[in-house]
């Protein structure tokens, strides 16, 4: 008897919808073929422990599975549910007239309990496109597989819960969520609060305009001054992530494996900050098992790289393209995955080793080589792809003891958010342009066109500082974006003279 069951393959962040033909003959023997890793040829031992502890019985025949379309590799464990299923089906032990309803997936243990798997919301999405009723998952992937409207999902604890809904003798009820209310009830929990920040009104300025555009910062300071304080409160002035984003961002978390049990949606925009010792793969993705890396995880989010030059040079230098085209391309012999990298780099830098290069009080004790040397680790190239830079000045012990009461971070984003619905009514045309730091260069001479003296100012600003063309179109679209925060129409004057400030290391001193 010949049985079908449907499983996933998970490929980027989508997923392709695998058929499980299940085929008993003559013979004793076990055959499971259709390009199965290592990890789905060792489901044997697993089903039949579970089929055995769960008092069922494991048909004494030969046994031949095959895992459709033949040419996609199957990984990992999650395929054991629909094995197990699809042989029990075969030999008569379940009903099998609904098997047709549900893409099933789950990882067995010996008996026969489900364990969690990854992945779930790409396989959700698809079962709903492909038309089918329902899909079933262990119970803590519910919750997130549930996100997808339309679709019933059932969360089984184990296998035995599973044969007693396919035979119409479940208690189990489809899970649902509220997705308006899960995304909004944590929309003002706020933990970490530009309130906190005493004094650095320049950096918090900088940090508003970066937030307002979308645009990628760097920090420079010496150790202490609040680098990294300050950057961590970033995602608290970021405007809200819309419905889309949070499903997209979900996605990649979730074939990342990076969804908690019993979790749904992603409701924040998620803030990354990587060790320097990462490695290449590990920031931009890819490996055996290919899987998103750092900057696809801090998909539309914030990626910060805290002591930047301590980073290897190659980790550092892998960012370049997905800086510019917001995506990154996992290319092997094998196989091409494109996974989604449309995030802010927010990274911060002692000026030299000892920290204190340019100090207001403190003496530095590197010698200029040295210096240099260690400015030289962050290439030409990579700060051009940078929109701003800021100095970061230690603040005095006046300021830090003083009881004036900072800005909330509601309040900066009230402003930030503002700005970004002047940018979505803006390029509301352009289906992958979202905020001023993505505009194209025809985009650019239509919406960042300054006034004639706003111009004389960025020319002389090139010529002084020999900037590359890059660095050009940088400036601009600061300038547009402090031009949105001020509701201006046209990029004037001041605009440009505050986006030609935040250049700070294409000046004389800091790196060559």
């Amino acid at each position: 008897m010949l049985v079908k069951t449907y499983g996933a393959a998970l490929t980027g962040i989508d997923a392709v919808t695998i058929t499980i033909e299940v085929n008993f003959s003559k013979g004793i023997k076990f055959f499971l073929v259709g390009l199965p890793d290592n990890a789905v040829k060792e489901s044997e031992q697993r089903i039949q422990s579970a089929i055995n502890i769960s008092g069922l019985k494991w048909p004494g025949k030969k046994i031949v599975i095959n895992m459709a379309p033949a040419d996609i590799r199957k990984e990992g464990s999650a395929y054991d549910l629909p094995l197990a299923i699809g042989i029990l089906a075969a030999s008569s032990q379940i009903n099998d007239d609904k098997l047709g309803d549900f893409i099933m997936m789950g990882e067995l243990s010996l008996d026969g309990s489900l364990q969690t798997i990854k992945g779930v919301l790409p396989i959700a999405v698809r079962a709903k496109e492909e038309g089918f009723k329902g899909i079933i998952v262990p119970k803590e992937n519910a919750r997130e597989a549930a996100v997808v409207q339309g679709l019933d999902v059932y969360g089984a604890d184990n296998i035995l819960e599973v044969i007693a809904l396919l035979n119409g003798e479940s208690t189990i009820e489809p899970t649902i969520i509220d997705i308006e209310a899960e995304f909004y009830k944590q929309f003002n929990d706020i933990e970490l609060d530009f309130l906190d920040v005493k004094g650095q009104e320049t950096v918090k300025r900088a940090l508003e305009i970066a937030a307002a555009g979308g645009h990628n910062l760097i920090m420079i300071g010496p150790p202490g001054a609040g680098k990294s304080m300050i950057a961590k409160r970033l995602p608290s002035i970021l405007p809200p992530l819309t419905l889309d984003e949070a499903l997209e961002t979900t996605k990649i978390h979730s074939v990342a494996g990076k969804i908690q049990n019993n979790s749904s949606l992603l409701t924040h925009r998620p803030f990354r900050a990587p060790h320097h010792s990462i490695s290449n793969v590990a920031l931009v993705g890819g490996g055996g098992f290919p899987s998103p890396g750092e900057i696809s995880l801090a998909h539309h989010g914030v990626l910060f790289l805290d002591e930047l030059p301590e980073f290897q040079r190659t980790v550092l230098e892998v960012m370049r393209q997905p800086l510019e085209d917001r995506v990154v391309t996992i290319s092997r012999a094998k196989y091409s995955i494109d996974y989604p990298a449309s995030f802010m780099l927010i990274s911060s830098m002692n000026p030299c080793p000892c920290g204190y290069y340019n100090h207001p009080d403190k003496d530095c004790v590197c010698s200029p080589g040295v210096v240099q040397r260690y400015l030289s680790k962050i290439s030409g190239p990579l700060l051009d792809r940078i929109d701003l830079h800021i100095e970061v000045v230690p603040v005095p012990f006046k300021e830090l003891a003083t009881e004036t009461v900072s800005e909330k971070s509601s309040v900066i984003r009230d402003r930030v958010i503002k700005a970004r619905k002047i940018q979505a009514e803006r390029y509301k045309d352009n289906p992958h342009v979202f905020c001023n730091a993505q505009m194209t260069s025809k985009l650019q001479r239509t919406y960042a066109k300054p006034e004639n003296s706003a111009m004389d100012i960025l020319k002389m600003a090139m010529e002084k500082f020999d900037l590359s063309a890059r660095a050009y179109d940088r400036i601009l679209k600061v300038a547009r974006t402090i031009a949105d925060l001020e509701n201006s129409e046209q990029v004037l004057t001041n605009h440009m003279a505050e986006a030609v400030q935040y250049r700070n290391l294409d000046k004389a001193g800091w790196v060559g």
